[in-house]
C-alpha cells in the first residue's frame, strides 16, 4: 500500500499539540490525514473503546499483524477478518491453511490462530458464542450497538441458529453462496468484505428504515 493511498488519523495527547501540524504536513505529501479532535484524552474521556494491544499478535517487519485459520471459510472466518481489518489492524494478513496445519503454521510464523476446535486457542468459540463474539468482547467493541447487533447476526448464521435474529438466515445464504462462487479463499474474503460493510452500516444507520413502492420516490417540490 503506497503512502499516497493511505488514510491517517494523527493522535496526540490532547488534540492541541502537534497533531494538526503533522496532519497538515502529511496532506502536502498526498496523504488523506486528519487530527483526532480532543486527542487521546478526549477519546478516553468519551468512553470510546481502547484496543488492548497486549492481545494482538506480534507485528511483522511491515507492521502487520498475522492471523491464521482453517481454509474454505463460510461465516466466522470471513466475519472475523472483516472485524480485524476494519477496527483493529487495516493491514492484517490472513492465512487460510488446512485445518490440521493451523497450529503448526501459527507456531512457525508467530501468527494468531483463530476459529479452531482447540481448547488452547484463545480466539475461538466459547460455549454458544462464536469467534466473532469473542473478538468483539476481547477488543472492547461490544459497547457499539451496531457491532453488538451484528454479532448476533453472525452468531446465528455461524452456529446453526438462523432464527436467532431475522438477518442471520440471509447472511448464511450469502456466505454459502460466496463459498461456491470463489475457489480461492482470499478472493472470497475480498468479496465478503463489502457484505459486512453493508451489514454494519445497516446495523448502524438503517434498522428502522423500511422499503416499499413509494419510499424512494423523489419528493415533490412545491412552488
Amino acid at each position: 500500500m503506497s503512502v499516497a493511498a493511505s488514510t491517517v488519523v494523527v493522535v496526540d495527547e490532547d488534540g492541541k499539540s502537534a497533531a494538526h501540524g503533522v496532519a497538515a504536513w502529511l496532506r502536502t505529501e498526498g496523504v488523506n490525514a486528519e487530527a483526532l479532535e480532543g486527542g487521546f484524552a478526549g477519546w478516553e474521556g468519551a468512553g470510546l473503546p481502547l484496543l488492548p494491544s497486549r492481545k494482538l499478535p506480534r507485528r511483522d517487519a511491515q507492521g502487520c499483524t498475522l492471523w491464521v485459520t482453517r481454509a474454505r471459510p463460510k461465516v466466522d472466518r470471513v466475519a472475523c477478518p472483516w472485524l480485524i481489518r476494519r477496527f483493529v489492524d487495516p493491514r492484517a494478513r490472513i492465512l487460510y491453511v488446512p485445518a490440521p496445519d493451523v497450529i503448526r503454521t501459527a507456531n512457525e510464523l508467530d501468527a494468531a490462530p483463530f476459529d479452531v476446535a482447540d481448547e488452547a486457542v484463545f480466539w475461538s468459540h466459547r460455549g454458544e458464542r462464536c469467534t466473532f463474539d469473542v473478538m468483539v468482547e476481547e477488543f472492547g467493541l461490544g459497547a457499539f450497538p451496531a457491532i453488538d447487533y451484528l454479532a448476533s447476526i453472525v452468531r446465528g448464521a455461524d452456529t446453526g441458529r438462523p432464527d436467532l435474529v431475522p438477518e442471520a438466515a440471509g447472511l448464511l445464504a450469502v456466505s454459502l453462496g460466496l463459498s461456491r462462487i470463489y475457489a480461492d479463499d482470499l478472493d472470497q474474503l475480498e468479496a465478503g468484505m463489502p457484505v459486512y460493510d453493508a451489514l454494519y452500516r445497516w446495523c448502524r444507520d438503517a434498522r428502522d428504515e423500511t422499503h416499499d413502492w413509494t419510499s424512494h420516490k423523489p419528493r415533490e417540490v412545491k412552488a
